[in-house]
């Protein structure tokens, strides 16, 4: 009994500590926020920001943390703002501390700080130029992802939106333009290209290469097209996108990695129905990852993953929505079942980690304006979409079906 008790002591110690700091942090932000607005604000500035803590649950895995159980990762605080220097000139950033265990660097980062510059604006045509650290735009969900409250759920789809790549795929240093041309025959079409790379930092690395790993993995380029089409008169939207990135490795001292890098090519296909209450969505993604070097000179590997979701969001009333998904990812779509990565490993790594399948069921709460609750809950088999990427981590990763729970409590002005 009083092991358990120490143990329930310990737990809510823990909460105490998370909330605190969540608070801290939030309220710094507020207050420097709100002194921007009375010493210089104008209407041309706008400021927004929100703040997400929750608990999440994993059993049988590391996808949060390495002792897994009940877990305060999950902790999102942010800042964005706008000033809209000329008619065609518009400045925007964003400001986040994240807090999600393995699956993804811990901190503060600037999710984007870039310059739109409107180039075009006629009754047929809209063309808009970004530079800085800009933002992903060509994926369903790729520009709404840096936002809680705007995502369909707390953790998106692995088999497309992979939190070991979160920051890399939220944008990058560069450029990109964005085209729209609106027909009342044709609708409208979206067309996007960017040009960007990210600094990866050391903890980046050892997610996607392993704690083994002593060297750095840099991002080179990436380069992303998109093009979207919303039919007149129709409540579908359809996309197709593509991405083409180079990474290189640079080997540190006593790594078991040698210098080399891989190549990465993406192709998505979307859709998107939204109706009066109910919205159905879908995303297919295949991709190309050629490694080399990195294990001896020569080494070469190639591999085609596929992946891909189904899913429905239906709103019972007002404050309350439901959400159904079923998603799906192979390692390497001519080895779904992963029997030929057990054998090329000589049984170390298990078939299961050549797939992973998910079902969720969550559910979404307005309790007020601007303060919502969030549920969701993983059945899960395979573990594909785990970390790190290269060398797997069977010794954590014992089981093939495993499960999880997050509970998330948002608020934003």
């Amino acid at each position: 009994m009083s092991m358990l008790l120490m143990s329930q002591n310990s737990w809510v110690s823990k909460l105490n500590r998370k909330l605190t700091t969540t608070l801290f942090v939030y309220c710094f932000f507020t207050t420097s926020i709100s002194h921007a607005y009375d010493t210089g604000g104008t209407k041309d500035l706008q400021v927004h920001g929100f703040v997400a803590q929750g608990i999440i649950d994993v059993n049988g895995s590391d996808f949060v943390s390495d002792d897994q159980g009940l877990s305060l990762e999950l902790t999102e605080i942010g800042i964005n703002a706008s000033y809209q220097l000329t008619s065609d000139i518009r400045v925007a950033g964003q400001a986040v501390y994240l807090d999600g265990g393995n699956r993804y660097n811990k901190g503060t980062r600037i999710d984007y700080l870039l310059v739109e510059w409107a180039l075009q604006n006629t009754e047929n045509w809209q063309t808009k130029l970004y530079l800085g650290r800009i933002k992903n735009y060509h994926w369903l969900y790729s520009s709404t992802r840096d936002v809680p409250m705007a995502r369909p759920s707390i953790i998106l789809p692995q088999s497309v939106y992979f939190d070991a790549t979160r920051d890399m795929s939220i944008g990058g240093d560069g450029g990109a333009i964005a085209t729209r041309y609106s027909n009342e025959n044709v609708g409208d079409i979206d067309i996007t290209a960017s040009m960007s790379a990210s600094t990866l930092s050391k903890t980046q690395t050892t997610i996607v290469m392993g704690s083994r790993s002593r060297g750095r993995l840099n991002h080179e380029n990436d380069f992303q097209g998109s093009i979207y089409w919303t039919p007149s008169n129709s409540q579908w939207k359809f996309g197709i996108a593509t991405t083409n990135a180079d990474f290189t490795y640079k080997q540190g001292e006593q790594d078991i990695f040698l210098d080399g890098g891989l190549a990465l090519e993406r192709f998505y296909f979307n859709a998107e129905y939204q109706a009066e209450n109910w919205t159905f969505s879908t995303e297919l993604l295949q991709e190309n990852i050629d490694l080399y070097g990195l294990l001896t000179p020569d080494f070469t590997n190639a591999k085609r993953g596929q992946g891909g979701f189904v899913q429905g969001q239906f709103t019972l009333t007002p404050e309350l929505q439901l959400l159904a998904r079923y998603e799906h990812y192979y390692a390497d779509k001519d080895d779904k079942n992963g029997q030929q990565l057990e054998r090329e490993s000589g049984g170390a790594v298990p078939n299961y980690f050549g797939y992973q399948y998910d079902t969720t069921l969550g559910l979404k709460y307005r309790i007020d304006s601007n303060l919502e609750l969030q549920f969701e809950h993983h059945w899960i088999q395979g573990t594909a979409r785990l970390t790190p990427i290269l060398i797997p981590e069977p010794r954590v990763n014992k089981e093939e079906y495993w499960q999880l729970w997050a509970l998330q409590l948002m608020y934003w002005f």
